[in-house]
């Protein structure tokens, strides 16, 4: 399958921004981001075997991508980055911080992320923006082409004013519905987890990404996908359950990444 993608080039119109999940979860995480020009993984928080098989499911074979953007050093964003990197001689983009987690080992070529700047690869513009989380240098992003603008904001502790402003006039979000704070209140972990998923520096609830929408505006957002779900406090259901109120019933924008399939392409139009 990957020999007979490697001379089928990844068809997607130019100009136009897609984006699909790999997986997202507490096992694993990755989102393909392209406009027909240039390709790039966020994360690879899977093996790399698993992460070709997801690709190539995609349409996408790893020698299409022309970078890999680390958000942080977690082993469930960061798993699979070294090996693909080294293997397919893919250049990495990631924080100093996140380097110095001592966790991904050495790579083709290494990109410093500085929060806050904007860099460039190739035809793709992105935003890195500081985040509330427990890592040591945690991004997230917004990547433009364009004219069309995604936001992808996982891994985050709680909203702030200046996520806010940095995720305003996005055409599509991946936001983190992590956990459903009743069924994280009763649910198997133990009270020192459970404090560290649910404060500040942890991980969103369904309604802090309710609140978080408010707070961003819904006009402009095509596409909503609901994202790190935990596999143990929280469900699919519950998470858009939460959100489709905000789309007066309509959840025809709202998908969820789910942990073994993620999503399959969508467009910014």
């Amino acid at each position: 399958m990957l020999s007979e993608l490697a001379h089928e080039p990844l068809s997607l119109p130019s100009g136009k921004l897609r984006f699909a999940s790999l997986g997202s979860g507490s096992k694993g995480n990755a989102t393909v981001v392209s406009d027909g020009e240039t390709t790039l993984l966020v994360d690879c928080g899977f093996g790399l075997r698993d992460t070709e098989r997801r690709l190539a499911r995609l349409g996408v074979h790893p020698r299409q991508l022309d970078a890999v953007l680390v958000t942080h050093e977690h082993v469930d964003h960061l798993r699979g980055v070294g090996p693909l990197a080294r293997r397919h001689g893919l250049p990495v983009y990631l924080t100093p911080g996140t380097w110095l987690s001592g966790r991904l080992g050495e790579v083709p070529l290494r990109h410093w992320i500085t929060p806050q700047s904007r860099f460039t690869v190739k035809s793709l513009i992105i935003d890195p923006v500081t985040v509330p989380h427990d890592a040591r240098e945690p991004v997230q992003f917004c990547i433009e082409s364009h004219g069309c603008r995604l936001g992808v904001l996982t891994d985050l502790g709680h909203p702030t004013g200046h996520v806010v402003d940095a995720f305003s006039g996005c055409d599509a979000l991946i936001i983190e519905c992590n956990h459903d704070r009743h069924m994280l209140e009763v649910g198997p972990y133990p009270p020192q987890l459970k404090r560290r998923v649910g404060g500040k520096w942890g991980h969103l609830a369904n309604i802090q990404a309710v609140t978080l929408l408010q707070q961003l505006g819904l006009d402009r957002l095509q596409h909503i996908v609901c994202s790190h779900l935990s596999e143990h406090n929280n469900r699919p259901e519950l998470a858009l359950e939460a959100l489709t109120p905000l789309l007066d019933g309509d959840a025809s924008r709202l998908s969820v990444a789910a942990q073994d399939s993620g999503i399959h392409w969508r467009a910014i139009a």
